[in-house]
């Protein structure tokens, strides 16, 4: 039986990792911006590196157990992963087909989605505080972004939605199955991105060395660290929350640029970012008062 100090240490815990996450993922435009790619050779070479980073960091972590973790996580672990490269693979054709506000705006859905899976196949009723802070932060990645286009794609639109749902039922499948090896879905998922990307990425054998080494950073830093942080914080928290805080990676996106090519954020970046990291500060320190008083 969970004692009470033992569920306020897991939600700590996931809280630490989610947002670690969110700070790993929010770097994808700064390695984006170094490589001059389609999009499609970007996700191949982000894939591959990705992978074997995954499993680097599983082998020194966990010594051979961790390659056993790839045999042992079975058909959940498939689901999370395939789940994983859907959310990934539809990104990009979405970003193509619709603009970039519509896609930030319907992925900033993403904790009402989660809330909604997790209830109907948890019974994990989310908190009124943690539904009010997605709510803010919603609005605050709608001022970050600007208004949406008046014409935009229904495809590309759709796309978003499906890449929405996909992520937020492999938050849930993860909360579910907590016990299951799901790192190593990880790895498996940026395997499945890989193989896909190959039909459509034009410049796979045109890289360079300097290329190739930033897309093992690129692999290690966004997708090793990110996806791995993420399906580590998502067991430790409801799944609405563990949504709501990785939200932070869209205010934290433009703090990159500027660190390194010097583009100073607009106010819309800072108005809208004070709002979504408000949201999640407030999220969760009401949480942690809470665990308190209990």
């Amino acid at each position: 039986m969970t004692t009470v100090a033992e569920a306020h240490s897991e939600r700590s815990k996931g809280i630490i990792l989610i947002a670690a996450a969110a700070i790993a993922l929010s770097t994808a435009p700064f390695f984006t911006r170094l490589l001059h790619f389609d999009s499609w050779t970007i996700l191949f070479w982000r894939g591959l590196f990705g992978a074997i980073a995954v499993v680097g960091l599983m082998t020194l972590i966990q010594g051979r157990d961790g390659l056993k973790d790839l045999a042992a996580m079975g058909r959940n672990g498939w689901l999370v992963a395939s789940l994983l490269a859907l959310g990934m693979v539809c990104f990009i054709p979405a970003l193509q087909l619709t603009s970039v506000a519509n896609v930030a705006i319907i992925i900033a859905t993403g904790p009402f989605v989660t809330a909604a899976l997790a209830w109907l196949w948890l019974g994990e009723v989310p908190r009124l505080r943690t539904i009010l802070a997605s709510a803010v932060a919603l609005c605050g990645i709608a001022i970050i972004v600007g208004r949406p286009g008046a014409n935009a794609d229904l495809f590309g639109i759709a796309l978003a939605v499906l890449m929405t749902i996909a992520i937020a039922a492999m938050t849930v499948v993860i909360r579910r199955h907590r016990k299951t090896p799901m790192v190593a879905a990880a790895a498996l998922s940026n395997v499945l991105v890989s193989a896909v990307s190959i039909p459509f990425a034009g410049g796979i054998a045109a890289v360079t060395q300097a290329d190739l080494a930033t897309f093992a950073m690129f692999g290690f830093c966004q997708v090793a660290l990110g996806f791995t942080l993420f399906v580590l914080g998502s067991r430790h928290l409801p799944s609405a929350q563990a949504a709501l805080i990785a939200t932070l990676e869209t205010p934290l996106m433009p703090f990159w640029i500027w660190v390194a090519f010097g583009e100073f954020p607009t106010l819309r970046a800072f108005v809208g970012g004070t709002l979504v990291m408000g949201a999640v500060i407030a999220d969760i320190v009401g949480d942690l008062r809470a665990q308190r008083r209990l």
